[in-house]
C-alpha cells in the first residue's frame, strides 16, 4: 500500500496528527498556563478543516473495510465545521470554570477522539469497521458527559450514557450477528447483493436499526437523551445534540438506502411509525420542559421526527435533503445553544423563566436566540424553512400524504413551543432580569458563524444543489 492510497484516509490521518500536536501542546505548557492554548487548539482545527475542502483522493482499502467518496467526504466537512463552532463556543467555559483550567487539553482530545470513530463509521465498507467506528465514538461521549467531575449530575450524566450506550451497541452488534450468520459476510456491498428479506435477515436488520437509533434519540429509544443532556456541561450538550446525532443520521441513510434495499419495505413502516413518535412526543415533552437544555433535548427529539421524512423517501432527493437538513441543523441548534452557553457561564441560570424580558438587558443575544428557534421551528425566510420544506416535497414525492399531514400538524405544534422562549426573552416582564452580558470574543465569534450559516445556506441554493451532486456517490 503506498502512500497515495493512504491519502484516502486523509479526514481521519489529519484528526490523528491533531491530537498528537494537542498532546504536544499540553505536554509542553504548564497546567495552570494551560488556557493560553486554546487559540492554537482551534486554530489548528481550524487548518484541518480548510484542508478537509481541497481535492481528495477517493476508493478504498484494507480490502474494501474502509470507503471514502466524495459524498462521505462531504458529510466529514459538515461534521468539521460543527465541531469547530462547538471548539470556538466551549472557550469561554473552559476559562472560567477553575475546575476545568487544568484540563483544558483534555476536552478536545476527547471531543476528536469521538469525531475519528464517527468517521470510520461513516467511511465503513462492512459491519465490523462501523462497529469499531462506534466504540471508538461512544467511549470518549461518556468521559464528556461526565467531564465536570465535581457535579454529581455530570456524572450521573456519564454513567446513564454509558449504561444505554453500551446496552444499544449490544442490540446491534446482535443484529448484524443474525445478518452475518444467514449471508456470510460482514461487507456491505456483498450484503447488499446476497440480502434475501428472510425473517432471520428482517429481524437482524431491525436489531441493527434499533441499535444505531438510540444514537439518533429516535423514540422510543429516546430515554436517555433529556437526563444526559441535563447533566452533560452545556458544550457538550451541543456536541451531542448535533455532531452525534449528524453522525448517526450519515450512516444510517447510508446503510439503509445501500444495504437494506430488499427489506425497504420493513424498515419503511418502521420509519414511519418512529417518525411519528419521535415528532408528536419530542414536541408534546418540550411543552412542559422549564430547564432549556431539557427544553432542547425534546427538541432534538422532534427534529429527528422531521430529519425521517428524507428517509423514508429512499431516494437521491430524499438522501440530499436529509444531509441538507442536518447541515442547516447544525447552525441552528449550536446558534441556540451557544446563547444558553453564554448566559449560563455569565450567570449558572439555565431555565426558561430566567430569561424573562432578556431583550431588554441583551438584545443581541436574544435576537440570536429568535433566528435559531424560528430557524428550527422552519419559519420563513431562514434556513430552516427551506431544510423543512425539501424534507416535506421529499416524503410527499413518494406519496406519504398522511406521513405528510402529520408532520405539518407537528410542526405547528413546535412553532408554540419555540415561542415561549421568544415570548420570555421578548413580552414577560422581569423587574430582576439577567444583566447585560459582556460575551467574549470567542463566544461572539462563534455566534456570528451560527448567525451567518442559518441565513445564508438557505438562500445559497448553490449549497443544496452542491449536496444533491454529490449524493450520487451513494
Amino acid at each position: 500500500m503506498d502512500l497515495s492510497q493512504f491519502m484516502i484516509m486523509r479526514h481521519e490521518l489529519l484528526l490523528s496528527l491533531v491530537v498528537v500536536l494537542f498532546l504536544l501542546l499540553q505536554l509542553s505548557t504548564k497546567k495552570e498556563k494551560e488556557h493560553r492554548v486554546i487559540p492554537w487548539i482551534i486554530g489548528i482545527f481550524l487548518v484541518n478543516t480548510v484542508i478537509g475542502f481541497l481535492p481528495a483522493p477517493t476508493g478504498s482499502i484494507f480490502g474494501g473495510m474502509f470507503q471514502n467518496t466524495g459524498l462521505t467526504i462531504m458529510m466529514k466537512n459538515i461534521l468539521n465545521i460543527g465541531v469547530l463552532i462547538v471548539f470556538i463556543q466551549s472557550v469561554e467555559w473552559l476559562k472560567g470554570d477553575e475546575n476545568n483550567r487544568e484540563r483544558i487539553s483534555e476536552f478536545f482530545i476527547l471531543m476528536i477522539s469521538t469525531l475519528i470513530g464517527m468517521n470510520f463509521m461513516i467511511s465503513s465498507g462492512d459491519f465490523l469497521m462501523f462497529y469499531l467506528g462506534l466504540e471508538l465514538a461512544t467511549i470518549p461521549l461518556a468521559a464528556l458527559a461526565a467531564y465536570d467531575l465535581y457535579k454529581t449530575k455530570s456524572s450521573e450524566a456519564g454513567i446513564k450514557f454509558i449504561l444505554s450506550a453500551a446496552m444499544s451497541s449490544g442490540v446491534a452488534l446482535f443484529g448484524i450477528s443474525m445478518i452475518y450468520g444467514v449471508n456470510g459476510s460482514l461487507y456491505f456491498s456483498e450484503v447488499a447483493q446476497t440480502l434475501g428479506g428472510s425473517p432471520l435477515e428482517t429481524l437482524g436488520a431491525i436489531f441493527f436499526f434499533s441499535g444505531l437509533a438510540f444514537k439518533i434519540s429516535i423514540v422510543p429509544f429516546h430515554f436517555w437523551t433529556a437526563d444526559v443532556y441535563e447533566g452533560s456541561p452545556i458544550n457538550v450538550t451541543a456536541y451531542f445534540s448535533v455532531i452525534s446525532k449528524g453522525a448517526a443520521v450519515f450512516i444510517l441513510i447510508i446503510l439503509l438506502f445501500s444495504v437494506f434495499g430488499a427489506v425497504a419495505g420493513v424498515w419503511k413502516d418502521i420509519v414511519w411509525i418512529t417518525a411519528v413518535l419521535s415528532m408528536t412526543i419530542g414536541n408534546l415533552f418540550a411543552i412542559r420542559q422549564n430547564n432549556i437544555k431539557r427544553f432542547l433535548a425534546f427538541s432534538s427529539i422532534a427534529q429527528a421526527g422531521f430529519i425521517f421524512l428524507g428517509v423514508i423517501s429512499a431516494t437521491q432527493q430524499g438522501m440530499a435533503t436529509v444531509i441538507y437538513f442536518v447541515l442547516i441543523y447544525i447552525f441552528s441548534n449550536l446558534g441556540a445553544f451557544g446563547v444558553v452557553s453564554a448566559i449560563a457561564n455569565a450567570t449558572g441560570k439555565e431555565n426558561i423563566s430566567d430569561y424573562n424580558d432578556l431583550y431588554r438587558t441583551n438584545p443581541r443575544l436574544s435576537l440570536v436566540m429568535l433566528l435559531s428557534l424560528f430557524s428550527l421551528a422552519g419559519i420563513p425566510p431562514v434556513a430552516g424553512f427551506f431544510g423543512k420544506f425539501f424534507l416535506f416535497a421529499a416524503a410527499a414525492s413518494q406519496g406519504y400524504y398522511w406521513l405528510l399531514i402529520i408532520a405539518v400538524l407537528n410542526a405547528v405544534i413546535s412553532l408554540y413551543y419555540y415561542l415561549l422562549v421568544v415570548k420570555a426573552m421578548f413580552i414577560n416582564k422581569n423587574e430582576a432580569a439577567i444583566q447585560k452580558i459582556e460575551s467574549s470574543l470567542f463566544t461572539r465569534l462563534g455566534l456570528l458563524i451560527c448567525v451567518a450559516g442559518i441565513i445564508l445556506t438557505g438562500f445559497a441554493s448553490s449549497i443544496y444543489h452542491y449536496i444533491y451532486a454529490a449524493s450520487w456517490g451513494m
